[in-house]
């Protein structure tokens, strides 16, 4: 393929496409006109049928799209999906979810989140495609004591397994760029949520809780905070870093709320939105977790015109009543 024709090709992959994020970032990319290739493995990690039915979303919403079940460390099967797609861009979200989880299996981790953003990057390059947005994860910057984290923080002392994949993945994202020329962007996604977050994540676990009057765990003294972030704010600079990353060959941003929340403040904001005043269980601080989160998004916005619009409690409000409109409280 031709640069000219690379430069107008509107084919992607979207890797992890059943997901949460990956099943919105489908939508979008449909409805910006392009042709999209979603793969997922339905990794058992939650529901497969809450997977399926992001799907059943993203088909509803028009535009072209395919879908193919593939583990994206099996390099052969992915390189010939790639072969015969010939995308012009890749938006890589597939990987093992999870900060606690990943310390009970680091290897599984480090193969499916590393290994497998190897062989995607492989399989980008051996079908031509130069455009690679991949997902990195606020948890690079472990207990960074400087607030907010910028992308030209030192991210050399992750906390768990979780967040040391993130980083081997932007090394090799970099490696990637460096030996090809392909233009590679790594999007450190801070705390995501919103319609079709993952069960297991604290909004939607918090929700669900509050509505049925049980108690909702909080891990710590409630003093630690997050830069919750609304999934179609994520999108947005998603789809901002495929359009832009060309102009900067290898290049990480931070894509954030930039109003991190206390988890006590995060709590009492849920009752808010249920009606009802949660009951709270006190658990020690778990291993692995961050004590804040914080974007700086300076770049973000000047690189990408990135700018969250929702907070979290209007976010909230509309996951909650997704929730409710589809019986899951």
């Amino acid at each position: 393929m031709t640069d000219s024709a690379l430069a107008t090709n509107r084919r992607v992959v979207v890797t992890g496409a059943a997901g949460f994020i990956g099943s919105h970032v489908c939508q979008a990319m449909l409805g910006a006109g392009w042709e999209v290739m979603g793969v997922d493995s339905f990794d058992p990690y939650y529901d497969e049928v809450l997977k399926r039915a992001n799907l059943e979303e993203v088909r509803g919403c028009g535009g072209r799209f395919e879908f193919e079940r593939c583990d994206i460390c099996d390099a052969g099967r992915l390189g010939g999906i790639f072969s015969a797609f010939r995308p012009g861009a890749v938006v890589h979200l597939a990987a093992r979810a999870g900060v606690r989880p990943s310390i009970a299996d680091p290897a599984g981790y480090a193969m499916t989140n590393v290994v497998g953003t190897q062989r995607v990057l492989d399989a980008a390059e051996g079908a031509g495609c130069r455009r690679i947005v991949c997902a990195s994860s606020s948890s690079v910057y472990g207990n960074n004591p400087k607030t907010p984290f910028a992308e030209t923080d030192a991210v050399d002392a992750p906390i768990s397994p979780y967040a040391a994949t993130k980083k081997a993945c932007e090394l090799i994202g970099h490696t990637h760029h460096h030996l090809t020329g392909a233009s590679v962007a790594m999007l450190r996604f801070f705390t995501v949520f919103g319609p079709r977050q993952r069960p297991d994540l604290a909004i939607r676990l918090f929700l669900s809780k509050a509505a049925r009057g049980e108690p909702i765990t909080m891990f710590g003294d409630g003093s630690t905070s997050r830069d919750y972030t609304y999934i179609d704010d994520i999108v947005s600079g998603v789809l901002a870093a495929v359009e832009r990353i060309d102009s900067h060959g290898y290049r990480v941003w931070n894509l954030g709320g930039d109003h991190p929340i206390s988890l006590s403040d995060l709590i009492s904001a849920v009752g808010e939105v249920v009606g009802r005043a949660p009951v709270v269980e006190r658990r020690p601080m778990q291993p692995g977790d961050v004590e804040r989160t914080w974007a700086d998004l300076e770049r973000s916005r000047s690189e990408l015109g990135y700018e969250p619009r929702t907070t979290v409690r209007d976010g909230m409000a509309r996951q909650f009543a997704w929730m409710r409109e589809r019986g899951l409280v």
